[in-house]
């Protein structure tokens, strides 16, 4: 039976709700359950909508429609989308017999929307879509560590671990954008003969699609639903230096003071993990750091921005262990030992979905951090990183039914950005391992994790971090030259190092760190100094000859700030990724759909990275409609056509428009 109620579709068979209804500019949101009431959660769809659209039921069913959409529900249930043209974006997968005037009735009883009971009242729920064109082309959902930025045929994990982020927004040639609007750790295929999403355990059907006429449009109509990322502040726009780890204060002093002599511009440097004396004691070790006050004084006064590494483990043994297990601040494990991490003694990960337990860790991190002048944060080890079925340490939340994995970042970088507000300040950035949609609202810059330092590895970080933008998270940043190994000594590594560099100048913020070898011993056993350290890691570490191509890649950064700052104000106000696809910029060309291994900077700059060992010169497309200028040599070429671009070790190929 279907019912209007306002501007919402009502429908109801058997013990399914099916609620469908506008939600943005050219969108519609759909839920379904089959408990006895809709849940009211919203997910990643926190920004208030004003009621638009219209409904009307007739004989054969019921519509909406609100501009660019139109949704058409059948008597049986079944979902049909359409964009304003009358051309079909999206329709369910049904294979049975409730309509036997459908086409596609079938004996074979597969439902679109198949809620299967679990234990313990939830629901193992499968969505299913029709693939309408083998040609489509899908891209977004997030960061995984494969080649394909064209997710079509592919499996994706919906879970988050150490380098995976699922972000559900996908976008599609065929003229749409989806977002599974569902925290629970799942599955999507977007096959040949069908399209399907998955939550394991979840108590409700959720999803978001809206239609439009180019990408642009569809990830600006997405934004205004989800969120968009504050400001970037000025440090945000040029070099970061990073590695694994800085021990001590006079270390990392020592490293900051030789830039400034150079008179090399450096915007932040970065105190990793365990400069603390326990996890869960979110202060500065007094042996190693003993005095944090002065010491960012003197950074401040040099222009560098000190950033301080969080972790949300809780040892044991720690100060505030206790305290926080008896208010209820810590995740529960199902049974037996409270512990979900050994390293570096046992400890349990902070519940941040709890409120009071974020504004304690904010209110701890004030104290010791922020009072001192820090005012950016690295959120580590945020994911957390169990699989799906790891059921002994992280089953359901707190009695809930979502599994922690994927909502937790979210909730992790909100503890900051809310308690950064309430001090007043507005331009906030949270360096973060993963994120869910809606997570670039907290001031979510993401980096893609503990990755391999290989030619194989930088090339699945270009195609993450432009599926990672297209998700909506266009704060996005790498290891350059990877963080897992790597000599600084070895010439193959100097190579691969020189080539991230150079592409790292490129991308929303530009960040260097990486665990090198050899290791370096510990200082001693107690706190920070119990951990390695990785081998230097710095822009003079590797040869002169790699300096003087680092040098000459900072300055490059450090020109182009106007033009950067301008990208990020596109971002916080319209959502707009800082790293695009060609065929975001050019989405009537039809060879800019086809490129994988090449991205806009913006609207003016054309990358084309290198992405192999011994390669000195590269395949270049130059998408049609404008006139590009390279800007190694200073070649002008028309649009449409593809070129071999020179790129001798210290050139990556470069393509600006021509005014």
């Amino acid at each position: 039976m279907i019912t209007a109620q306002g501007t919402r579709l009502i429908f109801r068979y058997d013990s399914e709700i099916l609620w469908i209804e506008s939600w943005g500019e050219g969108a519609v949101r759909i839920r379904a359950t089959k408990c006895a009431e809709m849940p009211d959660d919203d997910w990643a769809l926190t920004i208030p909508q004003s009621p638009s659209g219209t409904v009307h039921c007739d004989a054969d069913g019921a519509s909406l429609e609100n501009g660019n959409i139109t949704l058409r529900l059948s008597n049986a249930g079944k979902i049909t989308i359409y964009n304003r043209d009358g051309k079909k974006l999206l329709e369910e997968y049904a294979r049975n017999r409730r309509d036997v005037t459908d086409p596609l009735c079938s004996a074979i009883e597969i439902e679109a929307r198949q809620f299967k009971p679990c234990i313990g009242g939830d629901y193992h729920l499968t969505v299913r879509f029709e693939s309408l064109d083998p040609d489509e082309k899908i891209y977004g959902m997030g960061q995984y560590q494969q080649k394909y930025l064209d997710l079509k045929g592919t499996d994706l994990e919906l879970a988050h671990r150490n380098s995976q982020a699922s972000v559900p927004f996908a976008i599609s040639s065929l003229g749409y954008g989806i977002l599974w609007n569902n925290p629970a750790i799942g599955r999507c295929v977007f096959g040949k003969n069908i399209t399907s999403f998955e939550a394991y355990s979840t108590k409700a059907m959720d999803y978001w699609v809206v239609a439009g006429d180019n990408p642009a449009q569809i990830e600006s109509s997405y934004a205004k639903v989800t969120g968009t990322v504050p400001m970037m502040p000025e440090y945000g726009l040029g070099f970061w230096q990073c590695k694994l780890r800085y021990r001590t204060q006079d270390e990392l002093m020592d490293v900051a003071e030789k830039y400034h002599e150079l008179g090399i511009p450096l915007d932040v440097i970065v105190v990793d993990f365990f400069h603390w004396p326990r996890q869960g004691e979110w202060k500065f070790d007094p042996v190693y750091w003993p005095d944090p006050k002065s010491m960012i004084e003197e950074l401040e006064s040099m222009g560098i921005k000190l950033m301080v590494s969080i972790w949300p483990t809780v040892d044991r043994e720690s100060e505030n262990y206790e305290h926080m297990l008896e208010m209820g601040y810590l995740v529960r494990t199902e049974r037996g030992f409270r512990v979900g991490l050994d390293f570096q003694g046992s400890t349990i990960h902070l519940d941040v979905t709890n409120p009071e337990a974020r504004k304690y860790l904010w209110e701890t991190v004030k104290q010791n951090y922020y009072d001192l002048g820090v005012r950016i944060f690295w959120l580590d080890e945020a994911e957390p990183e169990y699989s799906a079925y790891d059921f002994d340490n992280y089953r359901y939340h707190l009695g809930t039914d979502l599994m922690i994995g994927n909502i937790y970042p979210s909730d992790y970088a909100r503890a900051f950005y809310e308690g950064m507000k309430d001090q007043g300040q507005e331009d906030i950035v949270n360096l973060v391992r993963c994120a869910w949609a809606g997570s670039q609202k907290y001031g979510a810059l993401v980096w893609s994790g503990d990755i391999a330092s290989s030619f194989e590895s930088m090339r699945n970080q270009l195609v993450a971090g432009l599926n990672m933008g297209l998700a909506g998270i266009s704060w996005w940043t790498t290891d350059i030259g990877g963080f897992h190994g790597g000599n600084p000594d070895d010439p193959a590594f100097r190579e691969l190092f020189v080539r991230w560099f150079e592409w790292g100048t490129y991308c929303p913020v530009m960040r260097l760190h990486g665990d090198r070898e050899p290791r370096q011993p510990q200082l001693g056993t107690t706190g920070g100094a119990g951990c390695c350290s990785g081998a230097a890691n710095e822009i003079w570490s590797y040869g002169e000859e790699v300096f003087e191509i680092c040098k000459k890649y900072i300055s490059i950064r450090e020109s182009m700030r106007d033009y950067i700052r301008g990208l990020m104000r596109q971002a916080h106000e319209n959502g707009t990724p800082v790293m695009r696809t060609l065929f975001y910029e050019f989405p009537d060309d039809p060879m800019a759909w086809e490129i994988e291994d090449e991205y806009m900077f913006g609207d003016r700059y054309l990358v084309a990275p290198i992405l192999s060992a011994g390669a000195v010169s590269r395949s270049v497309y130059l998408p049609s409609g404008v006139r590009w200028k390279e800007q190694n040599d200073g070649g002008i070429y028309d649009g449409g056509c593809t070129i071999c671009a020179d790129a001798p070790l210290g050139v990556i190929p470069v393509f600006e428009i021509c005014s």
